[in-house]
C-alpha cells in the first residue's frame, strides 16, 4: 500500500501541473467545455433522468462547471454542492442554485450557506489526473469514493470528472477502495471506459 500511495503522489504532481499549465493557456475554454458537455451526458446516455445532480464550486485550477450547472438548474434539476464534514467521512450535499448564498467552507471551497441536504443520484467531479479506464485520481483525502461507495450501495449512481486532457495519464494505480468513474468529459469530448481498447490495471 505504501508503494501504491507514494506513486499516486507523484503521479498527483503531475497532474497538478498539467492542470495548472491547461488552466493558464486557456481559460476561456473550459466555460464553453462545460456547456458542450450536457450534449457529451445525452448523447452518450450517461444522463439517465436523474432529478438530483451534484457539481462543485471550483477552486484553484479545477475545470469551472458552474455554466453547466447554470444550464441544467435552469432545465428544472435539483443542484447540489459537496460539504466536507470531517476527514475520513464521505461527503454531504448542500442544495445549490445560482442565487445561493456562498460561504468559505474547507479547502477554500465555497459551499451554501444554507439549504436542503440531498442526495444526489449523478455526480460531477473534480480531478488532479484520470487514465483512459476512467479511473480517478484525486486529492488524496477518499472523499469521493467512500460518497460513492455509499450511494451507490444504495442506487445506481453516476459520476463523470471534468478535466483538461492534459490530466490524462497511462494509469491511475488502484486501491481496492477507489471507485471508477463512468466518464470523463475533457475539452477534446467525452471518454467512456467501454470505449477503450483494453483494461487499465
Amino acid at each position: 500500500m505504501d508503494a501504491v500511495k507514494d506513486i499516486k503522489a507523484g503521479l498527483r504532481k503531475r497532474g497538478y501541473a498539467a492542470r495548472k499549465a491547461a488552466y493558464a493557456k486557456d481559460r476561456v475554454a473550459v466555460g464553453a467545455m462545460s456547456l458542450a458537455a450536457r450534449d457529451h451526458l445525452l448523447a452518450a446516455r450517461l444522463h439517465t433522468g436523474a432529478e438530483i445532480v451534484s457539481g462543485y464550486c471550483p477552486i484553484r485550477t479545477e475545470t469551472d462547471v458552474m455554466p453547466l450547472m447554470t444550464a441544467l438548474h435552469a432545465a428544472g434539476h435539483r443542484l447540489c454542492v459537496p460539504v466536507i464534514e470531517a476527514a475520513g467521512q464521505p461527503l454531504r450535499f448542500r442544495e445549490w442554485s445560482p442565487e445561493a448564498e456562498l460561504v468559505d467552507g474547507p479547502f477554500g471551497a465555497r459551499v451554501p450557506a444554507n439549504g436542503e441536504w440531498l442526495e444526489p443520484q449523478f455526480l460531477i467531479a473534480p480531478l488532479v489526473a484520470f487514465d483512459r479506464q476512467c479511473w480517478r485520481l484525486g486529492y488524496g483525502g477518499g472523499f469521493y469514493d467512500r460518497t460513492l461507495e455509499r450511494l451507490r450501495a444504495k442506487r445506481r449512481t453516476i459520476a463523470v470528472g471534468f478535466a483538461y486532457a492534459a490530466q490524462q495519464i497511462e494509469q491511475v494505480p488502484r486501491d481496492p477502495t477507489d471507485q471508477q468513474l463512468d466518464g470523463v468529459v475533457t475539452e477534446q469530448g467525452l471518454i467512456r471506459p467501454e470505449l477503450s481498447s483494453g483494461s487499465a490495471g
